[in-house]
């Protein structure tokens, strides 16, 4: 394990640690506009949501590393405390990247990247009429974490109004994570998609309290095979099955095809580490009552 202090290296270093190492980051494409009312529009990755009631997002215009000069959008909120926050996709992503160029201040970055500018409801900046989501905002609070390079600048908004494209929304009225298709920010020139393959759900112990990894049979609990994954679907469940339901296993069609896949997976006898991979193979199915039955109707002493 490599261990480093903030101390022991150069700022540049130490931002870049944490840009690889906290991510994905969701990209804050903030739209402000200045006393003047000249209009800016660029990406921010230091950003995320903070409350609901009332809605807060947070976004971190930090200091310039190399001069330690501020960013127009950090100097245009100070003027004028209103911001749209808007989502990016995978469709915009370019365009947004372009976005972040270091422009001279009164440029506006919705020509240079050919967005399109909408009218706000309820704040003067403009909405980007290409992304998916945007937020009108007031900022209620502006938090300087330091003066020198590198510094975070937290600006703290409250959501006043929310517009979605309807094309993103399921049958439910909500948003579907495949339609929506968000890009987030990894280190250096590195992105990802939140789309496709990339996408996978994880049940949340919201009701009910699992049993845990510490109550299972050592053999399972220190299995060669088992990862980590394997044993916290395993360790959500309430209860395990009942020995009556052990029993009735044993006599179902289901555990027949369970002996036949077991003797499809290897041409050896059954052992401990198949009857694992064999339970693994149901896990990632997300059928985690059919692996606890095989593990335990199976299990070796």
């Amino acid at each position: 394990m490599k261990t480093i202090s903030p101390k022991d290296v150069s700022v540049p270093e130490f931002h870049q640690i944490l840009l690889g190492a906290v991510a994905p980051r969701p990209i804050a494409f903030a739209s402000t506009v200045d006393a003047q009312g000249n209009v800016n529009v660029s990406p921010f990755s230091f950003y995320n949501a903070f409350g609901a009631n009332p809605p807060l997002l947070i976004f971190s215009p930090a200091r310039r590393g190399r001069d330690n000069t501020t960013k127009h959008t950090f100097e245009n909120v100070r003027e004028v405390p209103e911001v749209v926050i808007n989502a990016v996709n995978y469709s915009m992503v370019h365009q947004v990247s372009l976005a972040s160029t270091e422009y001279d201040k009164g440029v506006n970055e919705f020509v240079k990247a050919g967005f399109t500018e909408v009218p706000s409801t309820l704040v003067k900046p403009p909405r980007v009429a290409e992304s998916p989501v945007s937020f009108e905002c007031k900022v209620i609070q502006i938090i300087e974490t330091g003066t020198e390079g590198g510094a975070g600048n937290l600006i703290i908004c409250e959501v006043l109004l929310a517009h979605i494209n309807e094309a993103v929304l399921n049958e439910k009225g909500g948003i579907d994570v495949q339609k929506i298709d968000l890009v987030a920010r990894l280190g250096g020139d590195w992105y990802c998609r939140a789309n496709g393959n990339a996408l996978f759900e994880v049940e949340k112990p919201l009701v009910r309290k699992g049993i845990g990894i510490d109550t299972m049979p050592e053999a399972i609990r220190l299995s060669r095979i088992l990862t980590g994954n394997d044993l916290g679907k395993l360790g959500n469940v309430e209860t395990l099955p009942t020995p009556e339901d052990l029993a009735n296993f044993q006599g179902s069609d289901a555990f027949k095809e369970v002996m036949q896949e077991a003797q499809k997976m290897l041409y050896e006898p059954l052992s401990e580490n198949l009857l694992h991979k064999l339970a693994q193979k149901y896990l990632d199915q997300n059928q985690v009552d059919l692996a606890w039955k095989i593990l335990l109707t199976l299990s070796f002493k």
